[in-house]
């Protein structure tokens, strides 16, 4: 499996992160549910980006990675100010396959 690490950088208090964030989260619900989601949560200091760990086929590209969370509303709905994509290899593993 290839794990990835993705930021999303926001306005905490835009109205289009609020508006959207009940179909963001269960976006992630269902990457979770499919085994893709590791872990997820916002980076509260400071506040105004968040932390998405995913893990794809093994193989996979930060292409694929982008391709998975581009049916996030977040990102359909122009909510997001910025992504970012990076491979990750947790070394000291504490998700477990």
């Amino acid at each position: 499996m290839t794990t990835f690490a993705i930021e999303y950088q926001y306005n905490p208090t835009s109205e289009k992160i609020l508006e959207h964030r009940p179909k963001h989260r269960e976006f992630l619900a269902n990457l979770l549910k499919e085994g893709k989601l590791l872990a997820s949560g916002p980076i509260t200091e400071p506040a105004g980006s968040s932390l998405i760990i995913i893990r794809l086929a093994e193989g996979a590209t930060i292409a694929d990675a982008e391709a998975e969370m581009e049916k996030d509303p977040f990102h359909q709905e122009g909510a997001l100010d910025a992504r970012t994509f990076q491979v990750w290899d947790p070394v000291l593993n504490v998700f477990q396959d």
